[in-house]
This record gives structure tokens, sequence and C-alpha cells, in this order.
């Protein structure tokens, strides 16, 4: 019997006439795989139950179904009749396990610490039983008495459960149906240096052609241009050094005409 068989139970005459403990006994005693099949048959039930507890919206339910069915099967084959325990309560925990590990290897898109991974399942689920008992969301008070945690852990565990998984920065912002959409990446804001350079021109625009043509064409020259002060020498025809007291002294006069300008206006920005 395969895995994937196990997600759809087939009728089982031998397993309606003994109770499924009793055909685990029988198989742990003899070996018989057919008491065994019919003893799995006989709980995918149960199993199916946890996968339903453990769903959600992201997940597909037919696959925590094969993954609850797996721990079924472990459980069968780990349990141990004389030990006198029901197989309901040892199967429990063994298939719950088995989907926590599920949700450990493949529903977080970050790392996050096992512990704080069980503490997100526990929350969660307390999180559906308060709601549905209180009609509300419940509080963190609520919670601690509810899972056992200190309020800390509760904080880690919903902080940790909103990055659980993230959404690819490829992934089209609109529907399937719209064409040349862009993706989100594409829609995320950055910082536009254009409005600065709007603010620093509107500012020091005016200062720049009250200039004399000369230190204008210098400051073109060295920033616009970018070039070196003897090349900006050679081509106005004087010594690089009066070329480096033209740009100390009219950068100065600029500063200082821009800070006149925004000491006037001060709320002009």
């Amino acid at each position: 019997m395969t895995y994937s068989s196990l997600s759809r139970p087939r009728s089982a005459p031998h397993a309606r006439r003994a109770g499924g403990d009793d055909l685990l006994a029988l198989y742990h005693r003899t070996g018989d795989r057919r008491a065994r099949e019919q003893a799995i048959e006989h709980f995918m039930p149960l199993a199916r139950r946890l996968a339903a507890r453990y769903h959600r919206r992201s997940e597909s339910f037919e696959d925590l179904v094969q993954v609850a069915n797996l721990g079924l099967v472990k459980a069968v084959e780990r349990y141990d009749p004389s030990r006198g325990t029901r197989f309901s309560s040892f199967a429990v925990p063994t298939i719950s396990g088995e989907l926590r590990r599920h949700f450990r290897s493949t529903a977080w898109n970050l790392h996050v610490p096992r512990g704080v991974q069980e503490d997100v399942l526990r929350v969660r689920d307390a999180v559906a039983r308060l709601t549905h008992q209180l009609g509300r969301a419940p509080r963190v008070s609520e919670l601690v008495e509810e899972t056992g945690l200190d309020e800390e852990a509760i904080s880690e565990a919903l902080h940790a459960r909103a990055v659980q998984a993230m959404t690819s920065l490829d992934q089209p912002a609109g529907s399937a149906t719209d064409e040349g959409n862009a993706t989100l990446g594409e829609l995320i804001g950055v910082d536009d240096d254009g409005f600065d350079l709007a603010e620093y021109q509107a500012d020091v625009g005016p200062l720049l052609r009250a200039l004399p043509p000369r230190e204008r064409e210098v400051l073109f020259l060295r920033f616009a241009r970018d070039m070196t002060q003897s090349e900006i020498a050679a081509r106005i025809g004087c010594s690089q050094m009066q070329i480096s007291r033209i740009l100390r002294r009219t950068i100065a006069q600029l500063s200082e005409q821009t800070e006149a300008v925004e000491a006037e206006a001060p709320d002009a920005r």
C-alpha cells in the first residue's frame, strides 16, 4: 500500500468487525500485514481530523492529509500494545509532530528558531479557539492563560507568525488577467534625488545667473564638465592658482547668499 492511497480510505470489512487497537495487537503479535493495513484505514479519520486542525488557506489540505497519514504509519510501527495505552492516545502526538515538522521545513521563508515555531502553532490554535468562544480577538492576557506561555513568548510568536510567509517581489501586482502588469518590486518606492535637485535649482539658479560670466563659466567647467583646475586655466587663459581663488571666492559667495535667502524664508521648504 502506497502513501498516496492513504488519502482515500477503502472499504474494509475486517476493520469494521475488529477494533483498531485489536488489529494493531494482532499485527504486532503476528506480523500480519493485512491487519496492519486495516488498522491504518481504521484510524485514517483521526489523521484527517488532525490535518484539518493544522490547515490554513495557503496550504493544500490534501498535502496535509498525506503528511498526517505518514505520521499515522509511523505511529502504527512504533506502537507497543503491551504498554496498555490506547493507540489514539499514542498516535495524536506522533501525527501532530509530523505535521509540525512539515511546517518547519516548508512553511517558513525566514529562519526562525524551532521553539518559536512551536509557539506560533500553539498561539495560532489558541487564537482560533478563543476567537470562536469569545466572538472577538483574544487579548494577550487571555492567550497567556490559554497557552501557558508568558507575554514575551506570546508577543514573539505573534511577530514571527506575521513574517512566516513572504511574497516574491517578482509577483505581478495585479490579477493574472492583466496584460503588461508591473511586479511588486517595480512598485516599491525609492528616494528620488530629482526633488532635492529641483529645490537646489530654485534656490541657487537666480544666484548663478547673477554671477559675472567668467565666474559662472569656471563653475560650469568645474562641476558640470568635471574639468580639473589646470584644464580650466588652460582653456580660459590664466593660472591654475587664479582658478582656485575664483572657485573659493565664488562658492563662499553663493553659500552666504543661499543662507541669507533661507533665513528670510524659513518655512519655504
